[in-house]
C-alpha cells in the first residue's frame, strides 16, 4: 500500500515539471537613450574637437542631444 502513493507523488512531480520552469527572458526591445562616455569621446575624437568643444559636445552627447 505504500507504492501507490509513492507513483502519485512522482507522477504529479513529473507532471508539474514542464510548468513550473520560467522560459528565459527575452531582450529588451528598448534602445539604450545615453550613450556610454567611451562611445561618445570616440565620436569627439572622430570630430577632432578639443577643450571647451570636446567638454560640451560629450555633455550633449550623454544627454542624447544630437548637435
Amino acid at each position: 500500500m505504500k507504492i501507490r502513493p509513492l507513483f502519485t507523488a512522482l507522477a504529479l512531480i513529473a507532471c508539474g515539471a514542464p510548468w513550473a520552469a520560467e522560459p528565459p527572458a527575452a531582450p529588451s526591445a528598448t534602445p539604450i537613450k545615453h550613450p556610454s562616455l567611451k562611445a561618445c569621446n570616440q565620436q569627439a575624437d572622430a570630430k577632432k574637437l578639443t577643450g571647451a568643444a570636446r567638454a560640451q559636445f560629450v555633455k550633449d552627447c550623454r544627454a542624447a542631444k544630437r548637435a
